[in-house]
């Protein structure tokens, strides 16, 4: 068993849940400590709903209405996370086939294929993890920053940072996969020719005169044939 792929799998498969738990999360976004203090209140909204909450525990949530009134770089980055998502659970069913402790996936070459593959496809999750959060994030931090922009101002969700750690989780864990087919390519491999042969005299018999007559090889040997 490879302790490289063991690592590999466990980075993918760890990343695979922090994207759903991004993607899933409501705090993409969230109001700023500032004005919380004095209102007691504070908003968080994320991809699927807008959330409020109070100093007594009180939560009130509510979806996007519609998906034509939802801000462009909002569908982008649902549509990024749902890319993420999906490529993230394929890449995490390839990576079980092309373990080396599993049963299935074939032969060793084909499960070297299908590690290979489950990189691939773990690289490219992680990448529009990457992407998606980081849109969002630098939407964040314009309006935070512009001195002209008078709406609410909100600060980076907690939801960034656990898809950025899982993108970088699934990155890794991709290149990892990739480069376990050099190792499947580096297992050394035996051939069994069978025992050597070594001239010996043959014995004859010979019917009726109850003798075994000994003959050696006609092939004459010179000095050179031992060098």
């Amino acid at each position: 068993m490879s302790m490289a792929q063991i690592l590999a799998l466990v980075c993918g498969v760890g990343g695979f849940g922090a994207l759903v738990a991004a993607t899933t999360s409501n705090e993409w976004k969230v109001t700023t400590r500032a004005s919380s203090v004095i209102t007691a209140t504070w908003v968080y909204q994320g991809l699927w709903m807008n959330c409020a909450g109070n100093a007594l525990g009180s939560f009130h949530c509510r979806p996007h209405f519609t998906i034509f009134k939802v801000e462009g770089y909002i569908q982008a980055c649902r549509g990024l996370m749902i890319a993420a998502v999906s490529l993230g659970f394929f890449g995490s069913i390839f990576a079980l086939f092309g373990m080396k402790c599993t049963k299935v996936g074939g032969s060793d070459k084909a499960k070297a294929k299908l590690a290979c593959l489950a990189g691939i496809v773990f690289i490219l999750s992680g990448l529009c993890s990457m992407t998606g959060c980081s849109l969002y994030a630098n939407k964040i931090t314009t309006e935070f920053f512009d001195p002209l922009f008078m709406e609410q101002k909100y600060e980076l969700g907690a939801a960034l940072f656990i898809g950025w750690a899982g993108a970088s989780l699934c990155i890794i864990g991709g290149v990892i996969f990739c480069f376990s087919i050099s190792d499947n390519n580096k297992t050394p491999s035996y051939t069994y020719n069978g025992p050597t042969s070594v001239t010996s005299s043959r014995t004859k018999y010979h019917g009726g005169e109850g003798d075994f007559k000994t003959t050696g090889p006609s092939k004459q040997f010179d000095k050179n044939a031992y060098v």
